[in-house]
């Protein structure tokens, strides 16, 4: 009995050896059977207790390789992030809608007395100075009759040095909330934005959306598209088809700017966004005219000042 316990004993620990075999050298059958049952329950435990130990650190193993590709996953989306902010920001330009004093010469010279009555976004169209924003930015410009009102575009050129020009009209659009702005580059080289298309875009894809709401330059905001072909108010009245919603974040300042696909191409003019009520806030809720119009509408402004179809 002694010796086919001493099996047994060899996967048990710490219990001493001696003191087993002993234990169980008695002449009392029932203690006997005691003991007997006592030492299975401890070998199968300390069997169970030997298979977790190999199980639980190769479970432990695949856990923590899971939580590293995600975190590898994670900074390979925000590296994405960044670069594609670096690459496309200095295209943006931060416009001021300002009023000049009545007693004002002219420029922005007298800055202790100019009023700021409104800021917006705008992007770069060409290297000739083209500035592309929504009609309702400058509005006050394009409707000015005492002469007073001034646009001030801010921006970088190529090289990443900040600089501020005036902008002058060079061509409205009311009907699709488009304008388009002419800044003197006088020599400086600008980089303008990289031209997407808005016709196979699809709900579900991430945008980005970059612009200075509440005068808080140089902002960007991420989302998805999430409804296609949606029909918004344009600042006199008329209906802008096809304009793309998206939840990332269009607040006021954030008017003009471009909206990018994952690539950093510009797929749509952000101009809108429905507001919680009594907070001004966007509800997540915005929406941007899609590039194909843009394109079709901003060489006309540029050569005739008008939208094709205001022409004849």
């Amino acid at each position: 009995m002694s010796v086919a316990f001493s099996s047994i004993f060899n996967t048990l620990t710490p219990f001493n050896r001696s003191n087993f075999v002993l234990a169980c050298s008695g002449s009392n059958p029932d203690r006997r059977r005691r003991i007997l049952i006592f030492g299975s329950s401890l070998a199968l435990a300390s069997n169970f207790l030997s298979s977790n130990q190999q199980r639980f650190p190769m479970e432990s193993a695949i856990a923590l390789e899971q939580l590293k590709e995600k975190e590898d996953e994670l900074e390979e989306e925000e590296d994405r992030n960044v670069n594609l902010f670096q690459k496309t920001s200095p295209s943006v330009v931060y416009i001021q809608d300002i009023e000049l004093p009545k007693t004002s010469s002219d420029e922005f010279s007298d800055e202790e007395n100019i009023k700021i009555q409104g800021t917006g976004s705008g992007f770069v169209w060409d290297k000739l100075g083209h500035i592309v924003t929504n009609y309702h930015v400058i509005a006050k410009l394009a409707t000015d009759q005492f002469g007073l009102q001034r646009c001030k575009v801010s921006l970088v050129d190529a090289t990443g040095t900040r600089f501020s020009k005036e902008g002058k009209i060079v061509g409205l659009d009311p009907d699709n909330d488009l304008a388009v702005l002419k800044i003197e580059t006088e020599g400086r080289e600008l980089k303008p934005v990289v031209l997407g298309t808005s016709k196979d875009l699809r709900v579900g894809q991430s945008c980005f959306a970059i612009g200075n709401p509440y005068g808080y330059e140089n902002t960007l905001t991420i989302g998805v598209v999430s409804g296609l072909g949606r029909e918004i108010p344009s600042p006199n009245g008329k209906s802008i088809r096809e304009a793309i919603q998206t939840d990332a974040d269009i607040n006021s300042g954030n008017s003009g700017g471009p909206l990018l696909d994952s690539y950093g191409h510009t797929i749509g003019v952000n101009t809108a966004t429905f507001t919680r009520k009594g907070s001004g806030m966007s509800s997540g809720v915005n929406f941007a005219i899609p590039i194909d119009t843009v394109v079709r509408t901003v060489p006309y402004l540029i050569v005739y000042g008008t939208a094709y179809r205001d022409r004849f």
